[in-house]
């Protein structure tokens, strides 16, 4: 299994992290686009590393135009000799619409369609072939030789698509190279009704499950001691309910019959009752999400529960040594 480790967004010490994973045997190094831009860590890192793959995970599609991000995704896939994967999702319609001003539709077709046009425009790039692509959502249809990269050694970046529901996972096993799960997904959700979806995905397109990978940042509780494995689950549970309060989760809390937890999440977010809302999360609901393990343990559990489903994966381990960090490393990329 690979293991992936996060960067932070200041420059000036972007590289030097992802040296630092590089050099502890972590796969890959990914940024997220929260309140800062993903990519640009990511170009610092390139020149840094030889090794680890560079993930976004995840920057926001719709927030962008797909010839904005084939230039981008180019641009990090040459720098780091072809190393980068353009991991990529949705997000909500109010942050579309709201935060980003761009349109929002159908976001499954609208993604499916994305990475297509995506696609298409390296297609012109790699393979000079005409640029003619058409859809209901993007249109492109000019390239000119002067806004075309010559550098094309490392041919096109692979393609992540991060993905909760049905629809929007058939998407990604049809079009893209590999999957991220969502955090807030149960075992149970991602065997009876991901990876359905996956397969579904990929006999649309002729994949073999060997030509797919599937990510997911497993939630993990562990503590040197008794009062950091509280704060652990106190944190986890907080996390846990943010993600629950949203309505598209939802589904996700049914797998587990706690379903009826959704409603009363949302409407304490609508009242501004964010820090009450992880105290709903019983330990047993918490435990469908996280492994809970002391430090030891945390390799042999993630292998037991999602070894045979997953093909790379990601956590935060809360207060643990760097030791105990590289041991479990170690462990999961044997």
């Amino acid at each position: 299994m690979k293991v992936d480790g996060g960067i932070g967004t200041d420059l000036a010490t972007a590289g030097a992290q992802a040296r630092a994973l590089e050099e502890q045997g972590y796969s890959g190094v990914q940024t997220a686009e929260t309140g800062h831009d993903p990519f640009l860590p990511l170009g610092v890192a390139a020149l840094q590393t030889s090794r680890v793959d560079l993930v976004t995970g995840i920057a926001v599609a719709f927030a962008r135009t797909p010839m904005v991000l084939a230039h981008t995704a180019h641009d990090l896939n040459y720098a780091s000799k072809g190393r980068f994967v353009l991991g990529l999702g949705s997000q909500i319609r109010a942050h579309i619409t709201k935060r980003f001003s761009m349109p929002w539709s159908h976001p499954a077709a609208r993604m499916r369609e994305f990475i297509l046009a995506l696609r298409a425009i390296w297609a012109t790039w790699y393979d000079r072939e005409p640029l003619s692509f058409t859809g209901k959502f993007y249109t492109h249809t000019l390239m000119t030789p002067f806004f075309s990269p010559t550098n094309l050694e490392y041919g096109p970046p692979r393609v992540f698509l991060a993905a909760v529901g049905p629809l929007m996972t058939e998407v990604a096993g049809e079009v893209a190279d590999g999957m991220i799960v969502h955090p807030f997904t149960t075992e149970k959700y991602l065997r009876d009704v991901s990876l359905p979806a996956l397969e579904r995905g990929w006999a649309k397109s002729g994949k073999r499950r060997e030509d797919f990978e599937i990510s997911y940042p497993v939630f993990v509780v562990t503590g040197r001691d008794e009062k950091e494995l509280y704060q652990a689950k106190a944190a986890t549970k907080q996390q846990l309910a943010f993600y629950g309060s949203t309505p598209a989760y939802k589904p996700v809390l049914d797998s587990i019959g706690a379903g009826e937890l959704q409603p009363e999440l949302n409407a304490m977010s609508k009242q501004g009752r964010w820090g009450e809302m992880g105290a709903l999360f019983s330990d047993d609901v918490m435990e469908a999400f996280a492994i809970v393990a002391e430090p030891q343990n945390i390799a042999n559990q993630i292998k037991s529960r999602f070894g045979d489903v997953v093909d790379r994966t990601s956590a935060a381990y809360g207060k643990l040594s760097t030791d105990d960090r590289a041991r479990i490393v170690e462990e999961l990329t044997a």
